[in-house]
This record gives C-alpha cells, structure tokens and sequence, in this order.
C-alpha cells in the first residue's frame, strides 16, 4: 500500500482546508468591501461557519485535528516515525505545524472564530 503519497495527499488536503478557513474570511471581508457577488452566498458561508466551529470545538475539548490524526497513522503504516520526506512535504509540514501549548491554539482559533462570527453578523449570508 502507498502509506507515504497517502499522507502526502492528505497533507495537501489539510493545506487547503487551512486555506480555505483563513480564506473564506478574507474573502468575505474583502468581497463585502469591494462589492463581490457571491462571497455571501448560503452554502459558502455555511459551509466556511461549520469547518471553523469544528477547529474551535476539538481545540476546546482538548482533541487533535482528525486530519492530523489520519496523516500521522498514515506516516506510521508507511514506517515512519516524523516527518523526515520529500522537499514539499517537508515545508508544508513546516508552515502548518507549530509547536505550542494546547491553549494557545484554542485561543487563536477562538479568536478566528469570533472574527467569522463579526463578519456573519456584518454581512450575513443571502442569495442562493
């Protein structure tokens, strides 16, 4: 079995729900701003609400991202024991994991959150 490209690929997966989270702020705040169309659309920001309360209510309660969880079995299945891999996976790993008390996650995720919250109540979803 591919254990390693697994866990690549689901490192990638993880970049890009990291991005998509501090994105889809952005991409409200800044759209809202400008005048974008479809920044306030329901599934978007639905869906953008529910993956950041997620990463909120796992760092309150103390658990591990179950994508982290998922790649670290795969990267263990494939034998090994960090992150000792290719040059992408290397400095991808580099920018998403940081070493710091659980606390300090919870705090900047809570942080994160009331900011998606603020924009909900500033520019709250509609259309289709």
């Amino acid at each position: 079995m591919p254990w390693l490209p697994l866990a690549d690929a689901v490192l990638v997966l993880h970049i890009g729900v990291v991005l998509f989270v501090i994105g889809g702020l952005v991409a409200v705040v800044l759209g809202n701003l400008l005048g974008w169309r479809g920044v306030n659309r329901p599934a978007f920001r639905w869906l953008h609400l529910a993956m950041i309360s997620v990463v909120v209510l796992q760092a309150w309660l103390g658990e591990l991202c179950p994508i982290t969880i998922l790649e670290s079995w795969l990267r263990m299945r494939g034998g090994e024991t960090g992150y000792p891999t290719g040059f992408i996976a290397h400095w991808l790993h580099r920018l998403l994991y940081w070493e710091a008390p659980m606390w300090v996650f919870a705090l900047a995720y809570s942080a994160f959150g009331a900011l998606v919250l603020l924009a909900w109540w500033r520019w709250p979803p509609r259309g289709s």
